[in-house]
């Protein structure tokens, strides 16, 4: 066609400039699917009762006591996202040189789409799995849901006027498709996103933070990582196509010679873009590992914390057992001898153990009877209780994100990156490492001696 051979001449200076702005666009799409595929990767699945502060991963399902109807299914939801569209086609008349100097008119069909009505609803949800519920707020995250509804239908159809705008948009073809997706009741999710502290009662939810990914997805995690593999790679590719290509084309358009030296150029461009990929996914790889050894320093921290929690706690427990004890030295010392268990230590090192304060205030409750009727003993005890459980779901939790920690800076090529920053392996948390004797609290013994 004369036309459109004479408008690539025309844009043939351009090309090798688009082909270069469209590889720079691939390269970061590239290396910023490498990164979330990464992040995913390195997030250890936490349980719904042992979030922390904090970026989590999380499975479960979607519950809600009072879920959403979506518009157009009609089904029981906690998210859904609608689409009207109105097909409209006219003739658009037009000159053109006909390739002899003469201008000439010509007539062609424009056929399109427009969107005439859209909604997005959510509402606040549980997700559930095996060890309880979360609170999840979708609005700000990136959701990935089930299409449940795609219909297409002419003015003579019900739905067409039922659920779309009453009016007919500028030639109209009076054709009109209805789409939807929702994330249903019940349905299986995958959540990544940052873990706040809850407004109302003790406990953590999961929200939109500036600055961090948000994915709700109906896709598995190996469905959500497979998928970031198949755009990096595809990016990748398109960037070492395009990068010499646009100048290959524009070189072509303008009728220019292929020579030595033109190849030459194009094979350096097509290294030049290689090297800078490479240097990107270096920076890339690089930094994932410094934010996974930050979450380790993190999930050291939630450990440091809950043992604060309980060291706080013992004081209150001593002032209500001192209330009621007949053995005072004896009970002084035992409660010392917990107190003294609490020092926080180096990951990996000896230290306190993280269960034994539950069973010694345990053999203080069955030395004094009257502490099981005390609601101040009662409640410390519940708070104590729920604290070294927290105690043991944060070691958990560090442990794995240890352990991911770990076995990044061993593979290759991750090895030789983590070498540039002198990352050493974290010692994991060895239960048998922080076991201490039972405190033995003999009331007869110390009875005989008073």
């Amino acid at each position: 066609m004369p036309f459109l051979a004479d408008n690539i001449q025309n844009y043939a200076p351009a090309l090798p400039w688009a082909g270069a702005a469209i590889a720079v666009g691939a390269l970061v799409a590239s290396l910023r699917a490498c990164w979330k595929r990464r992040l995913i990767d390195n997030l250890p699945t936490s349980k719904a009762q042992s979030v922390f502060i904090g970026l989590v991963e999380l499975k479960g399902t979607a519950e809600c006591e009072e879920p959403l109807s979506s518009y157009l299914g009609e089904e029981a939801c906690v998210y859904y996202a609608f689409e009207v569209q109105e097909r409209w086609s006219r003739l658009v008349t037009y000159t053109e040189d006909d390739g002899r100097g003469h201008m000439v008119e010509r007539t062609r069909e424009e056929v399109g789409w427009t969107t005439v009505a859209a909604e997005t609803q959510s509402t606040p949800f549980y997700l559930q799995d095996d060890t309880g519920h979360i609170l999840v707020h979708p609005d700000g995250a990136n959701v990935e849901a089930l299409g449940d509804f795609d219909e297409t239908c002419s003015a003579m159809n019900g739905l067409f006027y039922a659920k779309g705008p009453p009016g007919l948009i500028m030639d109209s073809d009076g054709v009109r498709r209805f789409t939807e997706r929702v994330v249903p009741l019940h349905a299986p999710l995958f959540v990544v996103g940052q873990a706040r502290e809850r407004q109302d009662v003790v406990a953590p939810e999961i929200a939109a933070a500036p600055g961090s990914d948000y994915l709700i997805s109906t896709r598995t995690q190996e469905e959500v990582s497979s998928g970031l593999g198949w755009q990096f790679w595809l990016f990748l590719l398109l960037g070492t196509v395009v990068a010499p290509g646009g100048h290959i084309v524009g070189d072509l358009a303008a009728n220019q010679e292929i020579t030595p030296l033109s190849i030459l150029i194009y094979v350096s461009e097509f290294l030049i873009y290689l090297a800078i990929w490479t240097v990107g996914w270096v920076i890339t790889v690089y930094n994932s590992l410094v934010a996974l050894r930050q979450r380790v320093e993190q999930g050291w921290a939630q450990v440091d914390i809950q043992l604060k929690r309980r060291h706080d706690l013992i004081p209150n427990l001593i002032d209500v057992v001192k209330g009621y004890q007949a053995h005072e030295a004896t009970t002084q010392e035992a409660l010392a001898t917990m107190r003294s268990q609490l020092a926080a230590t180096a990951p990996g090192q000896a230290g306190g153990d993280f269960k034994a304060v539950g069973a010694d205030v345990q053999i203080l409750k069955e030395a004094y009877p009257e502490l099981k009727a005390n609601e101040n003993f009662l409640a410390l005890q519940k708070s104590l209780s729920d604290t070294e459980q927290r105690i043991a779901l944060a070691r958990s939790y560090y442990n794995s994100i240890a352990t991911f920690f770990n076995t990044r800076i061993q593979v290759v090529p991750d090895r030789f990156i983590a070498g540039l920053g002198g990352m050493q392996p974290k010692a994991l948390m060895a239960a048998n490492d922080f076991e201490r004797a039972p405190v033995q609290v003999d009331f007869a013994a110390a009875a005989s001696k008073a």
